[in-house]
């Protein structure tokens, strides 16, 4: 489902998971699904494999502009990546819309509640990453928790895990990078949202929260899911293909220009000097990122850019986490719940553990894995 929150936000969480399709959806079998989706899957590795050669032909061949030209390279830059991260970000969105319809809201809030504190933060974060969520039901989920138990500590382990450990943002590392950058990306950000949490429990900051967020009376248990066939899932995981990228593209291919630019046009010594390993540079990527609005989608393509042209991996990785995890849009739809002071701590808790990482990634002998990641296919 997409809506405008009252902030005038657009969110792109597609449709919630373990809604039940409609009686004309079902009527479909497993074997019509997948008589559709082996063939799309096949046509989709082969587009995959010979995006390469294609933007090449049509840079140089059909465009003739030169590679080694500043246009040249921007042009086949963008033509190359906006079907790459279109086709990653296609087929993510159908896993995790499937993954998704097994974990509904109400299934975790039953899960965390009258967890210990340290268990549950680590399971809140985990939990996280595969949990429906966006900015609008940020309100709703965090009432739900506190007033059925989940500790607060435990609430914000949950609520910093689900933007930051973004599912899009790691099939997408994965697929631009391999799988020890996006492994970076997943573990660092699941430590940053467990300790994080942890933390702003042991403050026992109950107080800063809005009193009439304690006084909402407890609604009734919800009714159990009803079951949902393979067919069903296959269903909702083409439904959110149809609802999120319908939402996401716009910024992606916002992104890629940027990124396209900062590859044809940016000299690799100015980037390196702006975002190297300066003292200064990863507290200032989280500054830069934390007024910044955008999604995964969009913030990928200029992290490939960045790194390609000499950034430093944790100042990069910085200020994508900033920008995901320390929304501005977010923290302004949390007010209604949480007290300027307590944001503010969330705020500074959840910066330091960037910067931590940052400044980690940084000092760490990783250029081999950047290297390796950027020439993979």
């Amino acid at each position: 489902m997409n809506d405008v929150s009252e902030t005038g936000i657009v969110c792109d969480c597609g449709t919630p998971a373990g809604t039940i399709p409609d009686a004309e959806s079902r009527t479909w079998s497993l074997r019509k699904y997948l008589a559709c989706l082996v063939p799309a899957l096949a046509v989709w590795v082969v587009i995959y494999h010979f995006l390469g050669p294609a933007s090449h032909w049509l840079t140089c061949t059909l465009l003739r502009l030169s590679p080694a030209s500043r246009l040249g390279s921007a042009v086949e830059f963008f033509i190359f990546e906006v079907p790459k991260v279109l086709l990653l970000l296609t087929l993510v969105v159908f896993g995790v819309g499937i993954v998704r319809s097994f974990f509904t809201p109400e299934r975790t809030r039953r899960m965390l509640a009258g967890k210990r504190e340290a268990v549950g933060n680590v399971l809140a974060g985990t939990l996280g990453i595969v949990t429906p969520f966006c900015s609008c039901s940020a309100v709703p989920l965090f009432i739900g928790f506190v007033t059925t138990g989940v500790p607060l500590g435990v609430t914000l382990s949950f609520l910093i895990s689900a933007p930051m450990v973004n599912e899009v943002a790691l099939v997408l590392l994965y697929g631009l990078f391999g799988w020890k950058v996006a492994a970076i990306y997943l573990s660092t950000g699941l430590v940053i949202a467990i300790v994080s949490g942890w933390v702003i429990g042991r403050l026992h900051l109950e107080s800063w929260v809005e009193a009439w967020v304690y006084e909402t009376p407890v609604g009734a248990a919800a009714m159990e899911e009803e079951k949902i066939t393979l067919a069903a899932r296959f269903h909702l995981g083409l439904e959110a293909v149809r609802d999120i990228v319908a939402k996401v593209w716009p910024y992606m291919v916002g992104g890629i220009a940027v990124g396209a630019g900062i590859h044809g046009y940016v000299p690799q010594d100015v980037m390196s000097h702006i975002m190297g390993k300066q003292w200064w540079a990863v507290p200032a990527a989280v500054a830069l990122g934390i007024p910044m609005y955008s999604n995964a989608a969009g913030i990928i393509p200029v992290v490939e850019a960045l790194l390609g042209k000499g950034a430093a991996l944790g100042t990069v990785l910085a200020f994508m986490m900033a920008v995901i995890a320390l929304s501005l849009p977010e923290f302004i739809i949390l007010r209604k719940v949480l007290k300027p002071r307590l944001i503010a701590v969330v705020i500074g808790v959840v910066g330091v553990g960037i910067v931590i990482v940052g400044y980690l990634f940084n000092f760490l002998p990783l250029h081999q894995i950047v290297a390796a990641g950027l020439a993979h296919p």
